[in-house]
């Protein structure tokens, strides 16, 4: 083989191995969503319904107790609070983007406004933002700075 074949090679290896990490990053991501929306799902229903798992903290302490022993952390009231969060503001899951990492839902968890929390979203997903990055826009209130711009488009 001439070196140049050898480097193409090479580089076709790189890229097969760079297209399986991203996949399996995507993977990860709808996992883990699909997992923490499944088991805020099941909260609200164990607290009765979306109306009475707004009130129902009780059971969240008690078991995330139990389960923070058990599994750690990641299974803390603060967590659980914000899985059962999650499953009330997207009742539907397949909505979300595999792209978008369990981190960069829960920085928008606490966006009240559907629109500018789907905002911020789509804007992780258009520009492949990082959890940090997403944070910046938010601090620097990227949403709003949009609205009082005028419109750059005009009719003739």
């Amino acid at each position: 083989m001439k070196e140049n074949e050898y480097y193409n090679e090479i580089e076709s290896f790189i890229k097969k191995n760079e297209i399986s990490k991203r996949r399996r990053v995507l993977e990860e991501n709808y996992d883990i969503s699909n997992n923490y929306w499944n088991i805020g799902r099941l909260l609200v229903e164990a607290q009765g319904g979306q109306e009475k798992a707004k009130y129902g903290d009780e059971l969240i302490k008690k078991w995330s107790f139990e389960y923070s022993k058990r599994y750690g952390n990641k299974y803390s009231y603060r967590s659980l609070y914000k899985m059962r969060q999650f499953f009330c503001l997207f009742p539907i899951l397949p909505t979300l983007s595999a792209t978008l990492s369990w981190s960069h839902i829960v920085e928008v968890l606490s966006i009240k406004d559907g629109n500018v929390r789907n905002y911020y979203l789509n804007k992780c997903i258009m520009d492949n933002l990082s959890v940090r990055q997403l944070q910046d826009k938010i601090n620097s209130n990227s949403y709003e700075k949009l609205l009082d711009k005028p419109n750059k488009f005009s009719c003739i």
